[in-house]
C-alpha cells in the first residue's frame, strides 16, 4: 500500500492500532523518494540505513506496549541548513560542503524525542539566500506540480518533497518568506511563526534578527500537530521567548463567526490578475463563514522589500565573516599568506547570489553609509512593525496574496536580481516585523497552485490555524500534482 497520500493524522492513527509499521511506512517514503527524486531533486542527503534502524526499533517498542512519543515512526525532511548531529549539513554551499555538526539542532531533538525519523537533508538556496532554489551549489530543485517550472526559495527541497509525496511533513527556515513562498508555488500549508517561539539553536544564521523555522505540511491540522511539538522556550537560544507551551489542536476546528479581518490594500497591488481573482473569491469564503472582512492600510508596507534587503544582507555580511578557511568551512588549497586565504577561500566557497548579499552588507555597514542605510533602514524597520501593531488593535488577523504570481519558470529571472527580489514582496513585512503568518492554498492558474496568506499578531498562531482550517474545509482543494510524468 501507499501511504504517502496520507495525512500526519492518518498515519499515526494506522502506527499506534498496528495496522501499519514504522518500518513500512518509511520504506513507502524511499520508494517513492527513488522513484521521484531523480528528477525533482528535492534531497541533497540521505539516511536510509539509519532511518530504517529507527523504524525497526519503534516497532519493536510499541509491540512491547512500550511508550512511545507524539510522532513515534513519522518520518520527516529537513532542510539542511538546521544542524544534524552526524549527519551532513551543506547549506547548499561549497565553503561547507562537508561539514557533519556534532550536535543537534533544538527542533531536531524535539522531533527525535517525539519520535520522528529523518529522512534526508533537503536542497536550498545557499545559505537561505535565493527565491527559487537555484542559487544551491548542487543541483536546482523542481516543482513537482510542473518540473519546468522553480518550487520557490529558498526551502525549495523542503515544500518539494512533501508536494511531491517524498516526505508527510518537512522543516523549512524563513528569512523573508522562504516557507510561505514555496509553500504557495508548491500548494502547501507553510507556517512562520512569531520569532522566538521556535528555538533558532542549531539553524545557519542567514540574518538572525529575521530568522525563524517552520513546517510544511499538506494540510493546517497537520501544522498544528507538529507546532505542537517544535514550540517552546530554549535556554540555549537568546531570542527564545517564554510564553509557555499552547496545544495549537486546542479550539482548531471552532467555527470563525465574528473574526475581523483586515485586506492591506498595498497588498493587492502589482499582483497577477488569476491570484487577486483567487483572492477576492477565498474573501467570500471568510464573508460566509461569519467573518467580518474589510479594507486596510499598512502605509510603509511600500518600503519592506527596500527594507528587508538593506537589513538581511548587513546581517549576512556580518554573520558570514567566520567561513574564512580557518575557523569553519573548507579551505582553499594554495595561498601565500593570510589575506590570500581569506580571498580565495571566500571566493572559491561562495556562489554569486552568496558574494553579492555580502558585498551589498558590507557596504550598508561601512563608515559613512552606516547612518545613510543600515540605520535608516532600522528606523523604516520600526514603523513596519508599528503598522501591524496598529492594525491588530482592530483586526484579529489580515490575509492577501502570499505571492505577485505563481511558480514561474526555472532560469526566468536568473539574469534580473532585482525580478527574483520582488518574489519575496508580500512575506518580507512579516519577517521585519516579527508576527506570524501562514500560507495556504486557495485555488489554481495554469495547473499551479496559488496560495493565501493569512497574518496574525504575535504568538496567536492559535488564531491563524483556526481562520485557515475553516477556511480549508469551505473550499475544500483537493488538487495534487500529477506524479505520473515525473520519472
Amino acid at each position: 500500500m501507499n501511504y504517502s497520500e496520507l495525512s500526519i493524522g492518518k498515519l499515526k492513527e494506522k502506527l499506534e492500532t498496528l495496522e501499519i509499521t514504522s518500518l513500512s511506512l518509511v520504506e513507502d517514503y524511499f520508494k517513492q523518494i527513488e522513484e521521484y527524486d531523480g528528477q525533482i531533486k528535492a534531497f541533497l542527503t540521505l539516511d536510509k540505513e539509519n532511518a530504517i534502524k529507527l523504524a525497526k526499533e519503534i516497532d519493536e517498542k510499541r509491540k512491547n506496549g512500550e511508550e512511545l512519543g507524539y510522532l513515534a515512526g513519522i518520518p520527516v525532511a529537513i532542510k539542511d541548513n538546521i544542524s544534524t548531529k552526524g549527519l551532513k549539513t551543506t547549506c547548499a554551499s561549497n565553503i561547507i560542503k562537508d561539514y557533519i555538526p556534532p550536535f543537534d539542532a533544538t527542533v531536531i531533538e524535539k522531533l527525535k524525542e517525539a519520535g520522528a525519523i529523518i529522512l534526508g537533508k533537503t536542497n536550498l538556496d545557499e545559505f537561505a539566500m535565493g527565491s527559487s532554489t537555484e542559487t544551491s551549489a548542487f543541483q536546482t530543485t523542481k516543482n513537482p506540480w510542473n518540473t519546468e517550472y522553480v518550487p520557490g526559495g529558498s526551502s525549495g527541497g523542503s515544500a518539494a518533497a512533501v508536494a511531491g509525496s517524498m516526505a508527510p511533513f518537512s522543516l523549512g527556515s524563513e528569512t523573508g518568506g522562504s516557507v510561505r513562498q514555496p509553500a504557495s508555488f508548491c500548494g502547501l500549508v507553510g507556517l512562520k511563526p512569531t520569532y522566538g517561539l521556535i528555538s533558532r539553536y542549531g539553524l545557519i544564521a542567514f540574518a538572525s534578527s529575521f530568522d525563524q523555522i517552520g513546517p510544511f505540511t499538506k494540510n493546517v491540522e497537520d501544522s498544528a500537530m507538529i507546532m505542537n511539538v517544535i514550540t517552546g522556550f530554549d535556554k540555549k537560544d537568546s531570542t527564545s521567548v517564554n510564553v509557555g507551551k499552547e496545544d495549537y489542536l486546542k479550539g482548531l476546528k471552532d467555527d470563525i463567526k465574528g473574526l475581523k479581518i483586515g485586506v492591506p490594500k498595498e497588498y493587492l497591488e502589482g499582483v497577477e490578475k488569476d491570484v487577486i481573482d483567487r483572492i477576492k473569491e477565498s474573501i467570500k469564503v471568510f464573508e460566509e463563514l461569519g467573518a467580518q472582512v474589510e479594507e486596510v492600510s499598512l502605509p510603509h508596507a511600500a518600503y519592506g522589500l527596500e527594507t528587508y534587503y538593506v537589513l538581511t544582507p548587513s546581517e549576512a555580511s556580518s554573520n558570514l565573516a567566520r567561513f574564512d578557511g580557518i575557523r569553519y568551512g573548507n579551505r582553499t588549497d594554495e595561498y601565500r599568506n593570510t589575506e590570500e586565504l581569506f580571498t580565495k577561500t571566500r571566493s572559491e566557497g561562495f556562489g554569486d547570489e552568496v558574494k553579492r548579499r555580502i558585498m551589498i552588507g558590507t557596504y550598508a555597514l561601512s563608515s559613512g553609509y552606516y547612518d545613510a542605510y543600515y540605520k535608516k533602514a532600522q528606523q523604516v524597520r520600526t514603523l513596519i512593525k508599528q503598522d501591524f501593531d496598529n492594525a491588530f488593535v482592530k483586526y484579529d488577523i489580515l490575509i492577501s496574496p502570499t505571492t505577485l504570481t505563481t511558480a514561474f519558470k526555472i532560469g526566468e529571472k536568473n539574469s534580473d536580481p532585482i525580478a527574483m527580489y520582488q518574489s519575496d514582496k508580500l512575506t518580507v513585512g512579516v519577517n521585519i516585523a516579527g508576527v506570524p503568518a501562514l500560507s495556504i492554498p486557495c485555488g489554481m492558474c495554469d495547473g499551479m497552485p496559488i496560495g493565501l496568506q493569512i497574518i496574525g499578531k504575535n504568538f496567536d498562531e492559535a488564531k491563524i490555524l483556526k481562520a485557515a482550517y475553516n477556511f480549508e474545509k469551505a473550499i475544500k482543494f483537493d488538487k495534487t500534482p500529477d506524479l505520473g510524468g515525473i520519472k
